[in-house]
């Protein structure tokens, strides 16, 4: 607790002042029958009402403590902090086609790839305590694709939210819904981006104690093989993205195919889940000033991350306010029953007469 006009607190001399002149006069006070002795009334004892003779007076000494307390201004002070985040709007858009299900090797397990970009972009959301700090500023949406494009999530700052989808994405099961879509994927992405100021500032005027700013918009594209579907090429697409000032950072999930030593048809028989598409995802990231990376492994698509990460970094500012609530009121009400209760005695049961 803490006092607006700690000044008050000077008169609380007054009261020790008050209490010494009030003793004093009644020393004073010629008694108003007198008595050659009463020593032979000693041995009776002093009654209760002379006990509490001097009662009404510290009653009254307590009231002007209370009230000069209250004159002090008491409050209570309920601090808040409010952030206001620049954050980065971020949409991942994985690729769910059939080739997704290639075997890879997450935490020592055999599992497929769409598995192990799920596992290393939650890590890159939430945090795994080494190499990833987390996103807690950023806005995150979440496309996948494999024929057609869907919005699997929108943009949110609820990440736990996010995580409950991205458990939903599974491989496409449907002969006539596979493909890779790069391009449609990549354009639906941009789209959701495009709007997220407008939908940001309708939140931020819902909650006007956080007032959120997107500081950048960036596409993280993650696919293993290369656009066949769709009625956006993914050049054409990324176009659209640099038109909107997105950038779009791509990672290829698969063998280097520079590095494999063997190129043509046998290049294919050995990959069976599909060539990336190294050139046309260097060509994206470019045209949009982001970067093209390519992961083989766990540890590869988590470095790519940690990438990223330093690239792109969001801040946070804190307002600190405190608002307070008034108590004065509280003391002046119990001075004032202080007050009546040492008159009522006054005039009742320790009633003087002179």
């Amino acid at each position: 607790m803490s006092f607006a006009s700690p000044w008050a607190f000077i008169a609380l001399l007054l009261i020790p002042i008050h209490l010494f002149f009030q003793f004093r006069s009644r020393r004073k006070t010629s008694p108003a029958i007198k008595f050659s002795s009463i020593d032979l009334l000693l041995p009776a004892g002093a009654s209760w009402r002379r006990r509490f003779l001097h009662l009404p007076l510290f009653l009254r000494a307590l009231a002007f403590l209370l009230l000069i307390v209250a004159l002090a201004r008491p409050q209570l002070g309920i601090e808040k902090i409010y952030d206001t985040s620049h954050g980065i709007a971020i949409e991942m858009v994985i690729d769910r086609s059939s080739s997704m299900g290639e075997e890879m090797i997450l935490n020592h397990k055999k599992t497929n790839r769409l598995e192990v970009v799920k596992y290393v972009f939650e890590e890159f959301v939430t945090g795994n305590n080494e190499q990833l700090a987390g996103r807690p500023n950023d806005i995150i949406g979440l496309v996948t694709f494999a024929r057609f494009p869907e919005t699997l999530c929108p943009l949110t700052l609820s990440h736990e939210t996010l995580s409950g989808f991205v458990q939903q994405i599974r491989l496409v099961n449907r002969r006539e819904e596979d493909g890779t879509g790069i391009g449609d994927g990549i354009a639906l992405a941009a789209a959701r981006l495009q709007k997220a100021d407008e939908n940001i500032a309708v939140e931020n005027k819902k909650n006007s104690a956080k007032d959120y700013e997107i500081k950048s918009k960036i596409i993280i594209l993650l696919t293993d093989g290369a656009h066949n579907a769709g009625g956006l090429t993914p050049i054409e697409a990324a176009e659209l993205a640099r038109q909107w000032g997105i950038k779009i950072y791509t990672i290829g999930i698969g063998q280097d195919n520079n590095s494999a030593g063997i190129g043509g048809f046998f290049a294919i028989l050995q990959r069976p889940g599909g060539n990336v598409d190294q050139k046309t995802l260097q060509e994206i990231a470019q045209k949009t000033g982001g970067i093209f990376r390519m992961a083989s492994d766990v540890e590869g698509l988590r470095a790519i991350y940690e990438e990223i990460d330093r690239m792109e970094k969001s801040k946070i500012e804190s307002v600190r306010h405190v608002d307070y609530a008034e108590y004065f009121s509280y003391f002046v009400l119990a001075a004032l029953a202080l007050l009546v209760l040492e008159t009522l005695l006054r005039t009742t049961l320790l009633r003087k007469i002179p």
